[in-house]
């Protein structure tokens, strides 16, 4: 099974699967396919993180996410009254050196199994012969900050010939995008327009496989996102918080629920920023912020009738909600959870010349004044703060559940800081409140993240809810769409796929 964010992606996925491919097989031409169906998230411009558990247990992490030039510097989107610019989200200085294609050359290169210019052939296919605009790309297009299409209206066919040349170099190398000639025209573009990637950057980049975080939930394992991610530590922290409290025995949804859960999300927003960064340039504390005794010690400053307190420290960056994930299952039992993004949606809204690829406006994640409240209103810290080859911190949370010991449960989402509150929420209404992946997915959700200090409600919340959430302190707020959860259950010998209504996705399976 394959549940993405776009139909023909999650359809080319399982095309891959039926031709004998695995799941990572499948999750390379996904990613590929969405850089040309998808082009507001899907991306060779940017970069992510995959997540894996394979048949015997093994477990990998792949971190593709963007790095700093080395031409970037601490203040370099602070203006000459010290105040942020417009340059870390627009135009050319906003690019973080890409991760994608050589996050997913290595993933294929360990853990694949079919032939790597096959795997992008569909995508070269689309992109060289087009395909019909569906209404929700059509709408995207016309919102867009960027020039990118414009004018395609529904039913048109999108076609993208330099898109299809680039992605034909990379087929036949996947390193063209670094060392050879889409490299070469990248950087030359970049010199020409201010922008700071280099050929030495994008040569010297290298994404980097790490171990995942794991933890247990009610006899559940959880298996998630390490630094750079904050989400992981996220999922950890906050489950663990909630493991032992009684929180579910208030009903689903139920204001003293939400009250408790948004409590518990609070605590961990006010660490995020102070302690999570990029772990190759700093020390993070995870062991620390995961830990049973300080686990207890914030469950301990719950009050369940009002809001408490929490002592000021360090919040966060803004990031964009225009991230994509998509989850895939094999028959053998192999599961991949792949959460990648250019940050804004169609990222700087720059498209290199010749190469028909978005740039991501992945430096917009670092924080641009640390300590002082950015364009946003969000006050940012120090562990990050820019510096040349380091790796911007994330909150996306591509996450894996297994139950006595089997996979259970793959699951992630876009929603740049309610990422980790969506996928959450999912993991709670399925565990803890007995829902079917579809329903838990589609269930109404919350968000809380410390600063700004008000919790943020779906649309489906009674207006009894809404007030006795009030009485108990909280200053509520109204959002569309907290995150886009892409899911899979395994349920004896059947898989559950859920794709999210928030969105245009589609759970494919066979």
């Amino acid at each position: 099974m394959v549940v993405a964010e776009e139909p023909i992606a999650a359809k080319t996925g399982v095309a891959v699967l039926k031709a004998g491919g695995n799941a990572i097989d499948a999750a390379i031409a996904v990613a590929f396919t969405l850089a040309v169906t998808y082009p507001s998230a899907g991306n060779i411009g940017g970069g992510g993180f995959l997540l894996a558990r394979f048949p015997d247990g093994r477990t990998t992490f792949i971190d593709f996410r963007e790095k700093a030039p080395q031409a970037a510097t601490r203040d370099m989107y602070l203006d000459a009254q010290g105040k942020p610019t417009r340059d870390s989200i627009q135009g050319w200085r906003a690019s973080a050196v890409p991760g994608t294609v050589r996050g997913l050359a290595l993933a294929h290169r360990k853990y694949g199994r079919k032939r790597w210019s096959r795997l992008l052939a569909p995508a070269i296919q689309l992109a060289r012969t087009g395909f019909p605009v569906p209404y929700s790309l059509a709408e995207s297009l016309a919102s867009a900050q960027t020039s990118f299409a414009k004018g395609i209206e529904t039913g048109d066919k999108l076609i993208q010939r330099d898109l299809a040349r680039t992605l034909a170099r990379i087929a036949r190398k996947p390193d063209d995008f670094y060392t050879g000639v889409t490299a070469r025209q990248l950087a030359a573009s970049m010199a020409k327009n201010g922008g700071l990637i280099t050929p030495a950057d994008l040569k010297a980049y290298r994404p980097v496989e790490r171990t995942p975080l794991t933890g247990s939930y009610k006899g559940f394992g959880i298996l998630t996102a390490p630094p750079p991610s904050s989400g992981g530590v996220g999922i950890l922290q906050m489950l663990g918080v909630l493991e032992g409290s009684g929180y579910e025995k208030e009903g689903w949804n139920s204001a003293a629920t939400i009250h408790y859960v948004a409590e518990t999300m609070r605590r961990f927003y006010a660490d995020r920023s102070e302690y999570i960064g990029d772990p190759d340039f700093s020390k993070i504390p995870v062991k620390a912020l995961i830990h049973p005794e300080y686990v207890r010690k914030l469950r301990s400053t719950i009050d369940p009738n009002k809001v408490s307190t929490i002592t000021p420290g360090v919040i966060g960056p803004y990031e964009s909600t225009e991230t994509t994930h998509f989850s895939i299952v094999d028959n053998k039992g192999t599961a991949v959870a792949v959460t990648y993004t250019l940050n804004g949606s169609y990222g700087s809204g720059v498209v290199a010349p010749g190469l028909g690829f978005l740039l991501n406006n992945e430096m917009d994640d670092f924080a641009a004044r640390p300590g002082s409240p950015n364009m946003f209103g969000l006050v940012q810290g120090e562990r990050n703060a820019i510096q040349p080859g380091k790796r911007p911190l994330s909150s996306m949370t591509p996450t894996i559940l297994t139950r006595n010991g089997k996979l259970y449960m793959v699951l992630g989402s876009p929603g740049g800081g309610r990422i980790i509150t969506a996928v959450l929420q999912t993991i709670l209404n399925v565990v803890d409140f007995g829902m079917n992946v579809q329903d838990a997915i589609d269930a109404p959700r919350f968000h809380h993240q410390w600063m700004p200090d008000h919790l943020t409600l779906e649309r489906g919340f009674s207006p009894d809810t809404t007030r006795l959430l009030e009485r108990r302190g909280h200053k509520l707020n109204a959002i569309a769409g907290v995150g886009r959860v892409s899911a899979i259950v395994v349920d004896g010998g059947w898989l559950q796929g859920g794709a999210d209504g928030r969105g245009y996705g589609k759970a494919e399976g066979f």
